[in-house]
C-alpha cells in the first residue's frame, strides 16, 4: 500500500493458517469494532481472490478456444457479466480499493457500495458496516491499515482454499465471539449441537430444511454438510435450505457464511418469523420436510394480544403463550411450518418441559395428538449464553406404528467433554453425538441414559415432560484399592501422632518458661 508493491500472498494456505490469521485480526480490533467488521472484510478480500482465478481461467480458456490474444482474452476475462460469480468492475476489487493507505477507508467504503449496487443477493449485506464513520480518528484508521495488511498476506482462492475450509475460518470468528456476544442477547448454537440436532433429524437430498430463526446459518450449513458427507457433493443440489433471520445484521452474517460455504440453494429472509413469515405457497404458510432451529429461550413480547395479529394467526391454534415466554409459540409455528408430515428438531430452555399455566395446556394438546417423539436433556456447560443444560425436542407427526403412543426421554448429561478451548464450557465429541442420536433415530432403552413412556405415564405426569422423572443418569462408579487406601490411612495417623508429640513438646517448653 502507499504506493508500495505489496508482497505475493501465500497460494498455499491451511486451515490453521486461516484460523490463525482470524485469531490475529481478532486481537487487533478487541472491542474497538464489532466482529461483523471483520467477517466483511474476509468476505471481500475472498471475493477479490476468487475474481482473479475466474478471469484468469477464462482468460486461457479464452486464448485457447477463441484463439484470441493475450491482451483480448484479458480485456474480454475482466466482463462481469459474462465470466464471474459476483460482478465487480476492476475499479471496486479489494486490490484496487486498499493499494493506497491515504484515502483507504473511503476507497474501501465505496468498492462496498458499489459491489453491493451491482449485485442483488449482496445488497443488505456487505454494506451494513460504515468504514467512514469507524475511520473518523487516527486509530481507527491505523487500525483498518493493519486488518488490511494482515488480510493480504494470503490469497484466499488459492491452492486448498475450499469452501469448508474458508467457512470454517468465517465460523471461528463467529465462535471466538460467542461468549462476548451471548451477553448482549445474541444466540451462536454450538456446533456440536447443530451436528447431534441434524444427526437425528437426518436430511436427505431432495428434501427442504427450514430454519425460522437462523442465525448465521449454523443448522442450514450444518444440514448441507450432512448431506454431502452421507450422498455426495453432487446430490447437495438437490437440498433446499430456507431460513429466517429478524436481526439485519445477523442476516447478513448469515448470507456472507452461506456464500462463503458454497452454499447457492439457500434462501434466506431478513424479518420477524413469529410476526411475518415469509415464506409462502400462495395464501399459505409454507410447509418443509424438515424444520430445524434454537429460537431465543423465555423470549418476551409474543403474548396473545400480538400474536392475533400477526399473519397465519392459526398457526396458534393450541393456545397463546403468556407475553414473557414464546418457547411454545415458536414450537407451534415449527410445528405449522412442518404440515402433516414433516419433522421438526428445537433446542429449546428446559422449563419448556415442565412450566404450568398456558404452556401446560399446550404441551399438553401436542402430547394428547402423539406429536412428540423424543425429549432429551443435554449436558451443561454447553450453550455460551447460559451454564444450564438444554432440551431438545423431536416431534413427528407421523410415527411409525411401533412408536405410536410412546415417547423416548433420553438423559445424555453425561454425555460430554471439555471444551478444547473454553475452559468454562464443556462440548460432546463425536462418540457422545453418535450414541445420543442412535438412541433417539433407533428409540432405543439404555438403563440410565434412554427410556420408552408410554404418553398414558406422560398425563398420568400431569403432562410434565422433564427427564428426571423418566429416566437418571447412571451414577458413576469409582474404584476404590482398599489395600492403597489402608496404607495412606495408617501413614496420616503416623503423621498425626508425630505432630501431636510435636505440640506436646512445645506446650511442655513454653509451661517451663511461664512458671
Amino acid at each position: 500500500m502507499g504506493g508500495q508493491s505489496r508482497p505475493a500472498a501465500n497460494n498455499k494456505v491451511t486451515r490453521d493458517d486461516l484460523n490463525a490469521l482470524v485469531d490475529r485480526a481478532a486481537d487487533l480490533i478487541r472491542t474497538a469494532v464489532d466482529y461483523k467488521f471483520i467477517l466483511t472484510l474476509l468476505f471481500m478480500k475472498r471475493l477479490n481472490d476468487q475474481w482473479k482465478v475466474e478471469k484468469e481461467q477464462y482468460k486461457q480458456r479464452l486464448i485457447k478456444e477463441a484463439k484470441l490474444t493475450e491482451k483480448e482474452a484479458e480485456a474480454e476475462a475482466e466482463k462481469t457479466d459474462v465470466y464471474h460469480s459476483f460482478k465487480i468492475p476492476r475499479d471496486f476489487l479489494w486490490d484496487e480499493a486498499t493499494k493506497d493507505v491515504a484515502d483507504l477507508p473511503q476507497r474501501l467504503a465505496t468498492a462496498i457500495g458499489e459491489t453491493a449496487k451491482l449485485n442483488k443477493e449482496l445488497q443488505g449485506v456487505i454494506n451494513r458496516i460504515d468504514f467512514l464513520e469507524f475511520a473518523r480518528n487516527q486509530e481507527n484508521r491505523e487500525l483498518l491499515r493493519q486488518l488490511v495488511e494482515l488480510f493480504n498476506k494470503y490469497d484466499l482462492a488459492g491452492e486448498g482454499v475450499s469452501p469448508d475450509i474458508l467457512g470454517d475460518a468465517y465460523e471461528h470468528i463467529i465462535m471466538k465471539f460467542a461468549p462476548l456476544k451471548a451477553k448482549e442477547g445474541e444466540i451462536y448454537t454450538p456446533r456440536e449441537v447443530i451436528k447431534l440436532l441434524v444427526e437425528i433429524l437426518d436430511p436427505q437430498p431432495t428434501q427442504s430444511v427450514y430454519d425460522p430463526c437462523c442465525g448465521s446459518g449454523g443448522m442450514l450449513i450444518g444440514s448441507h454438510t450432512h448431506v454431502e458427507k452421507k450422498f455426495g457433493i453432487a446430490q447437495t443440489r438437490k437440498l433446499f435450505l430456507f431460513g429466517q433471520e429478524r436481526n439485519p445484521e445477523i442476516y447478513a452474517v448469515c448470507q456472507m457464511n452461506l456464500i462463503l460455504h458454497d452454499i447457492k440453494s439457500a434462501e434466506i429472509a431478513n424479518a420477524d418469523s413469529l410476526d411475518y413469515p415469509k415464506f409462502r405457497d400462495g395464501d399459505s404458510l409454507r410447509k418443509f420436510d424438515i424444520v430445524i432451529g434454537n429460537p431465543p429461550w423465555n423470549q418476551d413480547g409474543y403474548g396473545e394480544e400480538r400474536l392475533k395479529k400477526a399473519d397465519f394467526r392459526e398457526r396458534f391454534s393450541l393456545g397463546y403463550p403468556k407475553r414473557s415466554n414464546a418457547d411454545w409459540a415458536w414450537i407451534q409455528h415449527m410445528l405449522a411450518s412442518g404440515g402433516d408430515k414433516g419433522r421438526v428438531g428445537i433446542v429449546i430452555d428446559t422449563g419448556a418441559l415442565f412450566r404450568g399455566g398456558v404452556e401446560k395446556i399446550i404441551r399438553g394438546k401436542i402430547i394428547e395428538k402423539d406429536w412428540v417423539e423424543c425429549v432429551l436433556l443435554t449436558p451443561e456447560k454447553l450453550f455460551y449464553n447460559t451454564i444450564a443444560s438444554g432440551a431438545i425436542i423431536v416431534f413427528n407427526k407421523e410415527k411409525p406404528t411401533s412408536r405410536k403412543d410412546k415417547i423416548v426421554f433420553i438423559n445424555a448429561t453425561n454425555e460430554y467433554v471439555r471444551h478444547p478451548s473454553v475452559k468454562r464450557l464443556n462440548s460432546l465429541s463425536t462418540d457422545n453425538i453418535s450414541k445420543v442420536a442412535q438412541a433417539c433415530k433407533n428409540f432405543s432403552e439404555l438403563k440410565g441414559f434412554s427410556t420408552i413412556a408410554k404418553l398414558t405415564e406422560v398425563k398420568a405426569n400431569d403432562y410434565n415432560l422433564s427427564i428426571s422423572l423418566y429416566v437418571m443418569p447412571n451414577e458413576k462408579q469409582e474404584f476404590i484399592d482398599i489395600g492403597k487406601e489402608f496404607k495412606e490411612l495408617k501413614n496420616l495417623e503416623s503423621q498425626k501422632k508425630a505432630i501431636t508429640e510435636r505440640l506436646d513438646t512445645y506446650i511442655s517448653e513454653i509451661t517451663k518458661v511461664l512458671d
